[in-house]
């Protein structure tokens, strides 16, 4: 299956932009936002005084379509996407985007390029990232007072090159990404930059990403790069403590849930602390995220002592969460949690 615009090979995707026809865009003026539109994608007019590049005031999102085996196209937990847009939106002073409107914009979006979604046996998807920053032109250290969003889409493969093998981590004790009173739970645009750097000096030293530890303590485990963290502890899945500094995901929420509800196996959301996952009885490590969707974890390197888990290949726990959560997203396996939106 090819684009009828784009000569795209479905199945050797990274996660790399590639352009597709529509975008959606809506500006906030006069303390309202406007009604909204999809147009071509392409570049945007912006003050260089907009906001957004001198104090950083933008957050975003990321979401997938998908296509099932009989070709239905869906999406996963969409208005989970829009509360957490605008618990991000809020916590740096920006005006919320009515809910349906962003779930109805999402769809739009989705439609206007339907053909470039992957198909079902390539395993890849649309992936969707919305967008809100502060456009209006601002000189002192204040909220803007004009914003956009902007909805756009990019087909992709898997987030890590080698797809659902043991990824390499290194734990990083020089830097960190989120402090208490942050912005670490938020999709705040400038919590990213900073990770940028460390992420290359580990990926130099042959490793995938990087593990953030907590910055009061530098013990506790914080998150993987940009994705959640979850370890198996003597049987019980067991992921870092929501404090404020962690971002809420809504992959791992829903892992969480298919680990209580379909494995019966104990959740604990706690403070783990990097010592923990060294001992023999964390016997899997794996990361959540939208992109990452369930990643697992070969091994996990700190000050030059190294654990490896399962000889580098997924978990037994693992893999039964991974199963679950792709077949309930493509409606390979029945959606008891309602989890699952079809749109055509």
């Amino acid at each position: 299956m090819q684009s009828k615009n784009l000569d795209i090979d479905f199945n050797n995707l990274g996660f790399e932009l590639t352009q597709t026809e529509f975008m959606f865009i809506s500006d906030y003026k006069d303390s309202k936002w406007d009604e909204g539109k999809l147009i071509p994608f392409d570049n945007i007019e912006i003050s260089p005084a907009a906001n957004v590049f001198s104090y950083g005031q933008g957050i975003f999102e990321g979401m997938k379509a998908l296509k099932t085996k009989d070709n239905k196209i869906v999406l996963f937990r969409p208005v989970e996407n829009a509360k957490r847009f605008n618990k991000s939106a809020s916590r740096i002073a920006m005006p919320c985007f009515d809910e349906d409107k962003y779930t109805e914009a999402v769809k739009r979006v989705i439609l206007s390029n339907k053909e470039f979604i992957p198909p079902y046996n390539t395993g890849g998807s649309l992936y969707i990232r919305p967008i809100m920053i502060g456009s209006g032109p601002m000189l002192g250290v204040c909220p803007a007072k004009e914003f956009k969003v902007i909805i756009f889409c990019s087909p992709v493969g898997s987030y890590f090159s080698n797809g659902f093998n043991g990824i390499e981590l290194l734990i990083s004790k020089k830097y960190t990404r989120s402090s208490q009173g942050g912005t670490g739970f938020s999709k705040m645009c400038g919590n990213y930059a900073g990770t940028m750097k460390p992420a290359i000096e580990a990926k130099k030293q042959g490793y995938d990403q990087v593990i953030y530890l907590d910055s009061i303590n530098m013990k506790y485990i914080n998150e993987v790069g940009a994705a959640n963290f979850c370890a198996i502890i003597d049987d019980t899945l067991v992921t870092p403590k929501m404090d404020g500094t962690i971002l809420e995901g809504i992959t791992l929420k829903s892992v969480l849930e298919l680990a209580r509800e379909k494995l019966n196996m104990k959740v604990e959301e706690r403070n783990i602390s990097y010592q923990e996952i060294f001992k023999e009885n964390c016997t899997e490590t794996f990361c959540t995220g939208t992109a990452a969707v369930i990643t697992p974890i070969g091994s996990i390197t700190c000050e030059g002592k190294t654990k490896i888990y399962n000889n580098k290949q997924p978990g037994d726990i693992t893999k039964k969460l991974y199963k679950l959560l792709i077949g309930i997203q493509r409606l390979d396996i029945k959606d008891e949690f309602g989890w699952v939106e079809i749109l055509e």
